[in-house]
């Protein structure tokens, strides 16, 4: 695993970058990852805005909580700059032979690279665009069962859809709202549309805002 100092500026950077693209150091829930990796950096700042979303995530949780995340390691290793090209890449396929060949052969090869091409790009994998989401849902009141709302919340199934880790977060005066995450298709789910089938939820569901959306 490669040896990074998130204290220094080119650290921070590295890890600003890392969580452009992920909510957390490993997976779609918090581990013993982040918490390493929290451990070891300094109070991020507005500067980096996808490393203080993920800082102040993680400095939510309590100590209690955070011993029954499950455990992780992270792994910020990366390719050297030298890597070679991949193999799949659609411009290393060069359909025309070289000027040096006469022109059945030249055909041939042109038409054995034409196949081969296809082929490739027949059986190229399609990549998903997904996106995590951390959602608040407010109750009513302190007198709302909250553990109920949470019941309800994930009875909620759409194709694209996959409920995550869940907390109770205090607002004031003894009311707690859900803070509830999901992973969610691009494609196939609609953000609007989920919160609105939260909300039809009126005996326990008073609002529901998006607290953190990131692509992955």
């Amino acid at each position: 695993m490669a040896i990074i100092d998130f204290k220094t500026a080119s650290g921070v950077e590295f890890l600003e970058a890392y969580l452009s693209k992920k909510s957390y150091i490993v997976g779609y829930e918090p581990s013993t990852a982040d918490i390493d990796t929290f451990a070891s950096v300094t109070s991020p700042n507005a500067i980096t805005p996808n490393l203080l979303r993920w800082f102040n995530h993680i400095k939510s949780f309590t100590d209690k909580e955070r011993t029954q995340f499950p455990k992780k390691k992270a792994d910020f290793s990366s390719a050297p700059a030298s890597a070679p090209k991949p193999a799949d890449d659609d411009d290393d396929v060069d359909l025309f032979g070289s000027d040096d060949e006469d022109d059945e052969e030249k055909e041939r090869i042109k038409q054995e690279r034409v196949k081969a091409y296809a082929e490739k790009k027949a059986t190229k994998k399609v990549i998903i665009a997904k996106s995590s989401i951390v959602l608040d849902v407010k109750p009513w009141d302190d007198e709302t069962d909250m553990k109920q709302l949470e019941t309800q919340v994930r009875t909620i199934a759409m194709d694209g859809l996959v409920w995550g880790a869940s907390k109770l977060v205090e607002i004031a005066f003894g009311i707690k709202k859900l803070q509830i995450m999901c992973i969610v298709e691009d494609d196939k789910v609609s953000v609007d549309a989920l919160t609105e089938t939260i909300q039809e939820f009126e005996d326990f569901v008073q609002s529901v805002d998006i607290a953190a959306f990131n692509k992955i």
